[in-house]
């Protein structure tokens, strides 16, 4: 099989590469200039390409032909969304319309999309909703869950009017070593580091700790994107998670557990949401019932290897 992964300069696309490659796929990944791709050069082909350019996505498509394409390029932080909601539509709105032009005009009319989006779409959800089934209507709480809610929906309309091969995904928190520190658990293991080390006084800044999210590993997270790839149903849409919320309190803890140093805790104004949703839960039987797949990888690994991650930098 040959995949295109579409966006593979994220923090994702250097695991989805190496776990497609070691499954025996041929696999071309793309990136902006001036990015690299975290994965060893021997595993994937490296194109140039910006999803706000149609024709270029069109022209890479019909020279590759591949029998998937996983399309992961997007604006991904809800901080940064706030504080440039333009640069998210753009690239989550319009880039994925670009991408589903370019996938229908293809030369290849088998070819298998797999779009990825967000379990923050689901956003300011009913009393007593959780875990969240993929029926549940979406109401974002947020820019860039409402970009990812938007493109899922088009996907959806993609799918039913031209009759394309498309999946869509609700990827819920992810994280491991190599995760930029903008997102919780690598930002916290990066101020744990940095402390033990001396470079910082032994205060750690944090936002709401009351919330709850659900978080999986980004290697058992491939692995479902794989598997979607070859076992999913066209035209679904599947929550990929652990299933199991905990707080952003329990996450603390058990980095401040792992720290070989004592820490104390500060609240940063700076850190809080315009907006935050108290919990976020999937309930994850739909992938399990078509694909095998659930989290193996544990929450307390994946923070003990990300804190080795900035320990070694």
């Amino acid at each position: 099989m040959k995949a295109l992964i579409i966006g593979g300069g994220g923090f994702v696309g250097g695991y989805l590469i190496r776990e497609l490659a070691a499954a025996g796929q041929e696999v071309h990944a793309t990136c902006l200039p001036g990015e690299t791709i975290g994965a060893d050069s021997s595993l994937f082909t490296q194109h140039i390409l910006d999803i706000l350019q149609q024709e270029s996505i069109t022209a890479l498509l019909d020279e590759l032909q591949p029998d998937t394409v996983y399309h992961l390029a997007a604006q991904s932080s809800v901080a940064v969304s706030w504080k440039k909601p333009r640069l998210t539509a753009e690239i989550n709105v319009i880039g994925t319309v670009n991408v589903l032009e370019a996938v229908r005009a293809s030369q290849r009319k088998d070819m298998r999309l797999i779009m990825i989006g967000s379990g923050e779409e689901y956003g300011f959800i009913r009393p007593g909703s959780c875990p969240l089934s993929e029926e549940e209507t979406l109401h974002p709480g947020n820019v860039y869950a409402a970009t990812k809610a938007c493109g899922e929906m088009l996907g959806a309309v993609y799918a039913r009017a031209y009759k394309m091969d498309i999946i869509m995904v609700r990827a819920f928190n992810h994280s491991g070593p190599g995760q930029a520190d903008i997102f919780v658990i690598s930002d916290f293991c990066r101020q744990a580091a940095e402390i033990e080390k001396g470079n910082r006084p032994p205060e750690m800044s944090v936002g709401n700790l009351s919330a709850m999210r659900d978080f999986t590993d980004v290697r058992d997270v491939v692995r479902a994107y794989r598997l979607l790839g070859v076992k999913g149903v066209s035209g679904s849409v599947y929550n990929v998670g652990r299933g199991k919320a905990v707080t952003i309190q329990y996450i603390l803890d058990t980095v401040l557990k792992n720290a070989g140093v004592p820490i104390e805790v500060k609240t940063d104004p700076a850190r809080m949401r315009a907006s935050d949703i108290p919990i976020i839960e999937p309930d994850v039987s739909r992938i399990l019932e078509d694909t095998g797949w659930r989290a193996e990888i544990s929450m307390e690994q994946t923070i003990a290897d990300t804190l080795d991650y900035w320990r070694s930098r």
